[in-house]
């Protein structure tokens, strides 16, 4: 079964991004004169999505006033309580169909081979549960930090190594019933489907810039901009 639907985590408070975020969500936040949100969007119809639940949190009705009206797009309102990207994506499920849905984060610009469309390409859920798109370090725009996984033999994953998770994945949603908490991260989930063998990577091609911090605009600007 090749995903089609997409979940896009919209909900997070930005808190890296304020003063920005203190009056807008990150995800309405421009870059190239054009808010993350819409850029993601368009990356994922690109890609082969056919229809796209974006959750929302801090500063919502923002984002659900932006997003009136977008046929093809529903919203996941979690404003009661951040669930988090484990806990909003279940709470989404609903809005979902059941087995594989990709995800993508909003904060971070792509350049090149679109991650989405690549990640339906290569996604096999016979032997597959997870399967996540990875930037080389070296290449990670505005990252701070390390690495956070390794490749081994057949585009296995594991932890700690030199490649970063660039935000985009395709992921068996019925792994998410084995956390009992309602708010978790996905990296719970992830680290269930890694000790069982079953999450593998794909090597993005192309650029990526982690816009998670206001100094980090120019730089996503500029690669936009450049088109490597």
């Amino acid at each position: 079964m090749t995903p089609d639907v997409l979940m896009l985590f919209a909900a997070g408070k930005g808190t890296r991004m304020a003063p920005l975020t203190d009056r807008l969500p990150k995800p309405l936040i421009p870059v190239a004169g054009r808010p993350l949100l819409d850029h993601a969007l368009d990356l994922a119809r690109a890609g082969g999505a056919r229809r796209i639940v974006v959750n929302i949190h801090h500063l919502g009705s923002q984002i659900a006033a932006h997003l009136a009206g977008v046929a093809d797009v529903a919203i996941s309102d979690e404003s009661a309580a951040l669930l988090e990207t484990g806990g909003g994506l279940r709470k989404a499920l609903p809005l979902l169909p059941p087995g594989p849905v990709l995800t993508l984060n909003p904060d971070c610009v792509w350049t090149g081979a679109n991650p989405v469309a690549a990640l339906r390409g290569a996604w096999d859920g016979a032997r597959m549960d997870a399967l996540l798109m990875l930037v080389p370090l070296a290449c990670a725009g505005a990252r701070l930090g390390g690495g956070d996984f390794a490749l081994g033999a057949g585009n296995r994953l594991s932890r700690k190594g030199d490649f970063v998770y660039g935000g985009a994945s395709v992921l068996n949603t019925a792994r998410l019933a084995e956390v009992e908490e309602d708010a978790f991260s996905l990296n719970r989930v992830w680290d269930r489907i890694l000790a069982d063998g079953r999450a593998y990577g794909l090597v993005h091609p192309g650029g990526w810039c982690d816009v998670g911090r206001p100094e980090a605009i120019p730089l996503a600007e500029s690669l936009l901009a450049g088109g490597a």
